[in-house]
Parts: C-alpha cells; sequence; structure tokens
C-alpha cells in the first residue's frame, strides 16, 4: 500500500508540464486523482492511459481554470466520483509577458482569473468538502520572489498574491485540520519554460546546480506534504529551485 492509498486528490492542469509529474506521482502514491485539462485532450488521456497502466486510478476532466463555476464543477466532481476529497493542487496556470505601458488588460485579467481568481475558487469549494487532514497545495513560481526580466510583471503579480491567499488560507483552516501551503518552483524544464529554450541560458546562470529541474522534482515535495508526515507544515512557501532564489 502507498502512503496516499484511500485518499482522493484533483490536480488542475494536470495533462503535461508539473501537473502531469504531480498527477503521476500522487497516483504511484497510491491516490486516486481526478486531473483537469483545457485543450491538451490527447496528452491528459495519455497521462491517465500511463497511471492506468501502472496499477493506478485517474480520470481526467475538461475544465478552464478562468471559469469559477467549472473550477468549482471540478471540485465537486472528485469528490461525487471518489467519494471524499482529500487534496486540492492548484497547478492550472498561465504566463503572459508584456512591460508595463504595453501590456494588454484583458491579458492581464485572464492571468489573474486563471492564476489567482481560480485557486480562491478551487479553495472555497474544497474548504466545503474536506475533512480533518485534508491538503490543499498551490502551484506559485519563484518569480514571485525574484522577477530578473522585463515583462513579468503581470505574472509575478500573480504569483505573489497566492502567497498571500496561502497564508491566509491556512490560518481559516487550521483549526479545521486542513493545511495549505504553497510551492514555488525556479527554472523547470516544462513546454512553458524548455532547458533549451531562448530564456534557459540567462535562468540556467542564475542556479547555484547550473540546471534545470524536472517536473518530478516538484512532484516529490507535493507528494510529501500530502502525506501525514507534513501535518505540522501550514502557511509555508517552499521553493523548488535549484537555488535561483538563493
Amino acid at each position: 500500500m502507498g502512503r496516499l492509498t484511500g485518499k482522493a486528490a484533483l490536480v488542475t492542469g494536470g495533462s503535461r508540464g508539473i501537473g502531469a509529474a504531480i498527477a503521476r506521482r500522487l497516483a504511484a502514491d497510491g491516490a486516486s486523482v481526478l486531473l483537469t485539462w483545457q485543450a491538451s485532450a490527447d496528452r491528459a488521456a495519455e497521462v491517465v492511459a500511463g497511471i492506468t497502466a501502472a496499477g493506478g486510478t485517474a480520470e481526467a476532466l475538461q475544465a478552464d481554470s478562468g471559469d469559477a463555476a467549472a473550477v468549482t464543477g471540478a471540485v465537486e466532481a472528485t469528490a461525487a466520483r471518489f467519494g471524499r476529497l482529500d487534496i486540492l493542487v492548484n497547478n492550472a496556470g498561465m504566463g503572459v509577458a508584456g512591460v508595463i505601458g504595453e501590456a494588454r488588460l484583458a491579458d492581464y485579467d485572464r492571468c489573474f482569473d486563471v492564476n489567482v481568481r481560480a485557486v480562491f475558487v478551487a479553495m472555497q469549494a474544497a474548504a466545503r468538502l474536506m475533512l480533518a487532514g485534508g491538503r490543499i497545495i498551490t502551484i506559485g513560481s519563484v518569480n514571485a520572489d525574484r522577477i530578473p526580466f522585463a515583462g513579468g510583471a503581470a505574472y509575478a503579480a500573480t504569483k505573489a498574491a497566492v502567497a498571500g491567499l496561502t497564508r491566509g488560507a491556512a490560518r481559516d483552516l487550521g483549526p479545521r485540520g486542513i493545511t495549505v501551503n504553497l510551492v514555488q518552483p525556479g527554472p523547470i524544464d516544462t513546454d512553458m519554460n524548455p532547458a533549451d529554450g531562448p530564456w534557459a541560458g540567462a535562468a540556467r546562470a542564475l542556479l547555484a546546480t547550473g540546471a534545470y529541474g524536472q517536473g518530478t522534482d516538484v512532484a516529490a515535495l507535493v507528494a510529501f506534504l500530502c502525506g501525514e508526515e507534513a501535518g505540522y507544515i501550514t502557511g509555508a512557501t517552499l521553493n523548488v529551485d535549484g537555488g535561483y532564489t538563493a
């Protein structure tokens, strides 16, 4: 039996990158996982198939994280499908680039809808369903603390916002035995920020390790926070960044 056997988890944006790595890890540890996707149906099916082939339990659900009703529906669907909700991983996110004075307000609004509003909505819905021992984890970004390039103000603002939201939610839900934490990845090799992409050289120069991380590095910390050993950790911001912010 895995350390998360009997638990039910929702991972938003779980069809690729960090989200897919988290879904696979939680399932490998025994949790039943529902993952959401917006536009990558084939990739979501591939993640589910891989989990199932390895003996795990997973399902995929299309849900736009910019749509509050869809976010609430995904939380409720997880509890309905598996009979409970123990773990919420707010992973879905988006980036928007544009220097102040040129960035489009519509892009700013969409970024906040997906990166911040959806997290709040999911937390609200999960709080109605979770019992003591529940775990809420949001995937943020070290860009909340360090933004060493132009054009990232809106994105960095959303990630700073979820840090404050995490601390407040930890206070609200702590008396019920529910922990709320934030994991901030640094440069991780994903579609959004590939290790051989145009920003990779500059990012790598800021790393203590000199190398990009992998989605599995983030997933390992998330899995730990979901377990019983992490029951006294809440309201924390934990970086997985290869020393990017050192």
